[in-house]
């Protein structure tokens, strides 16, 4: 187990045949510190005892799966090597199933040296890519704790160098996602890796005001302008000042107040509610919204001219089923802020649970997975998260609250009623939430305003 050389990048031999074994090691001797072993055992210790750039491993070992198992083992860990795959002729099909849990490549046997060289400089240089990558995340971590962004998916390799194409500009942005897939954390990004980080950054969140309440938030009111408007208050363009401004749920401003905010972003001036004075703002705008403000345009419900003005520069956040190889990170970064905040040792998943967590499709995207984590490890007794850890509905056995063995599974007459269901998937989101509507709204995917609108419908207490 130990490196034939120094400051090379280390790769992780895994292979129970020993003149193969042997014969890797020779052949890579100079390119690579290699570490060498023939069961998941001593792979994984080796693994969690020192950094391996690249896992070259069999697919099958001692006869079995092992390999597989490996692979999602070896995604668990805080540093996660790159993975390739040997594999013989005619279990390619079992090798294409490993790449989409994460490998990065897999080679047939017998092995082609050459061509598994050409393999492993690419892999190594995808790790230099993420290592890249990762000093961005930790240069974020600086600025926002915990709360970061995290993916070595091509999609979010894109996110990144959009943020800093975009961020030293002046230019409007508008990120398009999910609910759930991180848009305000693009927006604090841009912020602070901009010149204007200095000056504040002020949050909008747009569905959770009524159109009177927004405009006034927006712009401001002096006194009297309304009933309740007992003093003069500045907008939160105005606060925004030499600063970003985030409007989040964009698409659920009403036409009056888009027909400002277009005055506002095309002049750079605001009014405040009850007067016609016209006071000069120097703010960046960041927009974001979970709805195609394009095919709304096309309805009529958003008008095109401010379309047009937010959708300077667009920003496209993946859903999270769609960058499923970023799982393993974000499980380990939640797993330790979890354990930290409950005191609790807690080292990873069993094979098992992170199999789950790869194969659930995670409707609400991270901020589902976080709540997920944060569940399990409030569960767990010892230091693996297991199944039975993990919520029902992501094992596959979502309680709708209607009693025990109701599930969606087993439905029953109770449960095939579509106001009962809605009622339940509201309460569950409700305590996922800690009760907060607004990140409750998020979760399900709708507007504030519609979720206080059914929580009166169903009589559901949010105390």
């Amino acid at each position: 187990m130990t490196p034939v050389t120094d400051n090379l990048p280390t790769l992780l031999v895994v292979e129970d045949e020993k003149n193969t074994r042997d014969g890797l090691r020779r052949y890579f001797e100079g390119k690579f510190d290699i570490y060498l072993a023939s069961d998941i055992e001593t792979a994984m210790n080796a693994l969690e005892t020192q950094p391996i750039d690249v896992l070259l491993t069999d697919l099958r070992l001692m006869g079995g799966t092992e390999g597989l198992d490996l692979l999602v083992r070896a995604q668990s860990i805080s540093r996660p090597p790159v993975c390739v795959l040997m594999t013989a002729y005619g279990s390619e099909k079992v090798a294409v199933q490993a790449m989409k849990r994460g490998a990065y490549d897999y080679i047939t046997k017998p092995l082609d040296l050459e061509k598994l060289d050409v393999v492993l400089t690419r892999a190594l240089h995808s790790r230099r890519v993420e290592t890249e990558n990762q000093q961005l995340r930790e240069e974020l971590d600086k600025k926002f704790g915990l709360e970061k962004l995290i993916g070595n998916a091509p999609a979010m390799v894109a996110v990144y160098d959009r943020i800093r194409q975009v961020a030293p500009t002046r230019a409007t942005v508008l990120i398009e996602g999910e609910s759930g897939t991180g848009k305000e954390l693009v927006a604090q990004s841009l912020h602070m890796l901009s010149p204007r980080k200095a000056a504040r950054f002020v949050v909008v969140h747009c569905a959770a005001l009524s159109p009177q309440l927004l405009e006034s938030e927006l712009f401001g009111h002096e006194k009297g302008a309304f009933t309740g408007a007992t003093e003069r208050r500045a907008g939160r363009f105005e606060e925004a000042n030499h600063g970003t401004l985030f409007l989040d749920e964009i698409g659920e401003i009403d036409p009056a107040t888009q027909v400002k905010l277009l005055r506002a972003l095309g002049e750079q001036t605001v009014q405040r509610v009850g007067s016609n004075q016209n006071i000069k703002v120097d703010v960046r705008v960041v927009a974001a919204t979970n709805k195609s403000l394009e095919a709304m345009v096309r309805e009529g419900k958003f008008r095109e001219d401010l379309f047009y003005r937010l959708d300077v520069v667009p920003i496209l956040l993946p859903p999270l089923r769609e960058r499923r190889e970023d799982i393993p990170l974000l499980v380990h970064a939640f797993i330790q802020e979890f354990a930290r905040q409950n005191n609790k040792r807690i080292t990873g998943l069993s094979s098992d649970a992170q199999q789950i967590l790869q194969r659930y499709d995670w409707p609400g995207n991270v901020r589902e997975l976080r709540a997920a984590l944060e569940h399990a490890v409030a569960l767990c007794r010892g230091e693996r998260i297991g199944v039975r850890d993990l919520p029902a509905r992501v094992q596959g056995r979502p309680n709708l609250g209607g009693g025990p063995g109701q599930n969606l599974n087993s439905p029953t007459e109770s449960n095939l009623n579509l106001e009962t269901m809605e009622k339940s998937f509201i309460q569950q989101a409700l305590r996922l939430t800690d009760r907060n509507v607004t990140e409750a709204a998020k979760l399900l995917g709708i507007s504030r305003r519609t979720l206080h609108r059914k929580i009166k419908t169903y009589q559901i207490t949010t105390s």
